[in-house]
C-alpha cells in the first residue's frame, strides 16, 4: 500500500523529531538550542560519551558525526523500534491523531487530484502575477507604493491582481485547456445561480498568494481594491488542498528564519507578515481570516516553543489574544508557551514600524508579556475589591482558569505567580483611591531607597562576565535570570543583550554583539573591573565549574534581593506594623542571605564570625544592627502612644 505524499507531508508537520528522538537521548544542554531546533545528544545507535548526534528539528532531518546514520522522524522510528516503514507511519499517525489511509483503489486518483489542482493555483497565481504588472494594475501597484512596498518586494511575495471581471481567471485557464470542475475544486470559481458558467471569485482585488510548508500554491487572499467592497478581505475556501484551520501564512520561509532572524512572530493579516518581514523580522506568520486553532498552535511550537502574538493595541487585540490565551492554557507546558504584545495606541506592526522604525518594533517585541499577565489584568482591571466577598470571587475565578492547565508543574507555577500579583495588588499599605487593579510594573533595573548590598554590582558583574565566556549557561540558568532584578541599570541592559543574543553566539562573537547593539561602552567598562581577573571561572575553560559559580553568585543576588525589599517594606511599615512580626521578617530575610554565603570566600577581608561559624560583613551587620535599634524606637514610642 502507498501513502499519500499530502498524508506524509501533514504527519511530519505534526511530530516534532525532537520530542521522538528525545525518548531515547538526552539532549546535552550545553549544545543545544531548543529555540532554533537544534538538538544534540550522544548517538543511540553506537556507544559514545561526546554530543555527535544532531537534531534539526525544522528540517525534521538528524544525522550523527561519528557513525553517520542519518533519516527522518520515520528513519528513527524504524530504526530504534525495529518496525517496518508502514507500522511506524501507524504508529506516530496514532500519536498524532491521524487516522491512516485505507485501502483504497482510489487514493492514487485523489492524490492526482490534489496534484492537478496545486497545477491549476499555481497557473492562477501566474496570471494574477501578470495582471499586476499590466496597465490594468497600475492602480493596485499605486496603492502598493504607498505601502511601502516597491517592485523587487512584490515580486518576492508573488502579489497579483484580479481585474475587476466576471470571467477573466476562469477565461484564460479554460482557455488552456482547463476544466471548470478543477477551477470550482480549486476555489478559483463559483457556480453561478442561474445555471450560467462558473465566475470568478476573486475580482477587483488585490491577490496574495498562500503557499504550504513546500512552497506550493495552495490558495489565495484577496484584498478589495473598491473601498465600498462589503468584504475587505476574501480568502479562498476549503479545499482538498487548503484548510484555513491547519494553515498559516508565510510558514515555509518563517520555519527558516525562526531562531536565527529572532523570535517567531505571529501577526494578524499578510499585508502586517509582509511588513515586518520586509523591516527585518522574517520569522512573521498569520492566521488566514480565523482565529488560532489547536492546529495552528501545534504549528507554532513545531516551528519555536515561544511565539510572540503581536496583535494591534485596540479592544479588538485585546480580545484575540484572551481568546489565543484560553486556546492555549490546556496546551502549555514546560518549552511550549507564548508571549503577547499589544501595539501601543493601537496601532498596527505596519502603522508602528512606519512611524517609529524597527528599533521600536524590536522594543514592543522584547517587550512581550507572558499569558499571566493579561489573565490577571482581564480578571481584575477596572474592579474594585473592597470586601472579602470579591476577593474570594476572584480568587474562585482565576482558581477556575487556572484548573484548565493540564500539565501540573505549569499549574503550580501560575499559581505562584496570580498570588504574587494578588499579594502586590491587596497590599494593606495601598491606599483606597489605588485598589483599582492595574497591570503590575515590568521588573526592570531596580531602585531601592534602602540602597544597595556592599558587594551586589560586584556580584552582577561577575554573573554577566561569566554568561558572556559560557552563553551556553544562559539557557541553562534562564529561570534564574526571568528572576533576577539587576540594581544596576546599564547590568540591566547588558543582560536583556545578552539573554536575546546568546542563542545565536558562541563566546567569541557575543560580546562583540552586545557591545554593538548597546552602542556605548558599558560592556568595555564592565569588562575592565579589576575584581574579574580573580574570579576562577573565567579563567581557563571549565563549563562545569563556570556553572557552580554562577549559581553560587545568582542565590547570593536572589537573597540579597529578599533582603532589599524587606528592609524597604520595613522602613515603610515602621508607624502601622512596629511589631514582632516585622523583626522576624527581617531576620529570616537577613539568615537567607547568610545561608546563600556559607562555605564560599568572602571577597572582603573585614568580617566577623558568629557562634555558628558563619562569617559575616562588618558593615552590613553594623547597617543592620543599626535598623534594628530604630525598629527599637519606633515599638517604644507606639507603646508610649497607646498608654
Amino acid at each position: 500500500m502507498s501513502l499519500p505524499p499530502t498524508f506524509l507531508d501533514e504527519l511530519r508537520d505534526r511530530v516534532s523529531l525532537s520530542a521522538v528522538v528525545g525518548r531515547k537521548v538526552i539532549w546535552d544542554a550545553r549544545k543545544s538550542n531548543q529555540g532554533r531546533g537544534d538538538m544534540w545528544a550522544p548517538c543511540p545507535f553506537h556507544q559514545e560519551k561526546t554530543a555527535s548526534f544532531h537534531v534539526d528539528d525544522r528540517k525534521g532531518f538528524y544525522y550523527c558525526f561519528g557513525c553517520h546514520q542519518k533519516g527522518s522522524v520515520f528513519d528513527f522510528v524504524m530504526a530504534t523500534e525495529n518496525l517496518g516503514f508502514m507500522e511506524a507511519v501507524a504508529r506516530l499517525a496514532a500519536e498524532a491523531g491521524m487516522t491512516m489511509p485505507q485501502r483504497d483503489p482510489r487514493a492514487a486518483e485523489r492524490e492526482d487530484k490534489a496534484s492537478r489542482l496545486i497545477d491549476v493555483t499555481e497557473a492562477a497565481a501566474r496570471w494574477f502575477r501578470l495582471q499586476l504588472a499590466s496597465a490594468a494594475g497600475r492602480p493596485a501597484r499605486d496603492y502598493l507604493a504607498r505601502r511601502g512596498l516597491d517592485k523587487a518586494a512584490q515580486a518576492r511575495w508573488g502579489l497579483g491582481l484580479a481585474p475587476d471581471g466576471w470571467r477573466g481567471l476562469c477565461d484564460h485557464l479554460t482557455g488552456q485547456g482547463i476544466d471548470d470542475r478543477l477551477l470550482l475544486e480549486a476555489g478559483l470559481a463559483r457556480k453561478s445561480q442561474n445555471g450560467g458558467a462558473p465566475y470568478d471569485v476573486f475580482r477587483n482585488r488585490l491577490i496574495f498568494p498562500i503557499r504550504d510548508g513546500r512552497d506550493r500554491t495552495i490558495a489565495f487572499g484577496g484584498r478589495a481594491l473598491d473601498p465600498a467592497d462589503n468584504a475587505k478581505y476574501l480568502n479562498s475556501p476549503q479545499t482538498p488542498i487548503f484548510d484555513k484551520g491547519r494553515t498559516l501564512y508565510n510558514v515555509g520561509p518563517a520555519r527558516a528564519a525562526a531562531g536565527r532572524e529572532g523570535p517567531l512572530i505571529v501577526a494578524e493579516g499578510y499585508m502586517d507578515v509582509i511588513a515586518l518581514s520586509e523591516a527585518g523580522f522574517p520569522a512573521t506568520v498569520a492566521p488566514l481570516g480565523t482565529a488560532i486553532t489547536p492546529d495552528h498552535l501545534a504549528m507554532l511550537w513545531r516551528i519555536h516553543p515561544e511565539p510572540v502574538l503581536a496583535l494591534d493595541g485596540d479592544r479588538a487585540g485585546r480580545q484575540a489574544a484572551l481568546r489565543t490565551i484560553d486556546l492555549a492554557l490546556p496546551l502549555i507546558e514546560a518549552g511550549r508557551s507564548l508571549r503577547i504584545c499589544l501595539l501601543p495606541g493601537g496601532q498596527d506592526p505596519d502603522d508602528l514600524l512606519k512611524s517609529a522604525g524597527r528599533d521600536a518594533m524590536r522594543e514592543v517585541l522584547a517587550g512581550a508579556e507572558p499569558p499571566v499577565a493579561l489573565i490577571w489584568r482581564r480578571e481584575t482591571e477596572g474592579r474594585v475589591f473592597d470586601s472579602p466577598e470579591r476577593r474570594a470571587a476572584l480568587e474562585r475565578r482565576l482558581n477556575d482558569i487556572v484548573g484548565r492547565i493540564r500539565d501540573g508543574s505549569i499549574r503550580r507555577h501560575y499559581q505562584t505567580a496570580l498570588r504574587e500579583l494578588s499579594w502586590q495588588h491587596f497590599n494593606p499599605r495601598r491606599t483606597k483611591a489605588s485598589q483599582r487593579a492595574a497591570p503590575p510594573p515590568p521588573i526592570v533595573a531596580r531602585q531601592s531607597g534602602a540602597g544597595a548590598l556592599p558587594d551586589t554590582t560586584l556580584r552582577e558583574s561577575v554573573v554577566l562576565a561569566l554568561l558572556l565566556r559560557y552563553p551556553a549557561l544562559c539557557i541553562r540558568f534562564a529561570a534564574e535570570m526571568e528572576r533576577m532584578e539587576f540594581l544596576d541599570a546599564a547590568h540591566a541592559r547588558i543582560a536583556a543583550a545578552i539573554r536575546r543574543l546568546a542563542p545565536d553566539c558562541d563566546s567569541a562573537m557575543l560580546a562583540d554583539r552586545v557591545a554593538h547593539e548597546l552602542g556605548d561602552d558599558s560592556l568595555e567598562k564592565m569588562l575592565s573591573l579589576r575584581h574579574l581577573g580573580v574570579v576562577p571561572a573565567l579563567k581557563g575553560n571549565d563549563p562545569d565549574l563556570a556553572a557552580e559559580c554562577l549559581a553560587d553568585e545568582i542565590g547570593k543576588l536572589i537573597a540579597g534581593r529578599g533582603l532589599l525589599r524587606e528592609i524597604d517594606e520595613a522602613m515603610e511599615d515602621f508607624d502601622a506594623l512596629a511589631d514582632e512580626a516585622l523583626t522576624w521578617r527581617l531576620r529570616q530575610a537577613v539568615d537567607a542571605m547568610e545561608r546563600s554565603r556559607r562555605g564560599q570566600v568572602e571577597d572582603r577581608t573585614e568580617f566577623d564570625v558568629a557562634p555558628n561559624g558563619v562569617r559575616i560583613s562588618r558593615d552590613e551587620r553594623s547597617a543592620f544592627d543599626g535598623l534594628l535599634d530604630r525598629i527599637g524606637a519606633a515599638r517604644s514610642s507606639v507603646r508610649d502612644r497607646r498608654t
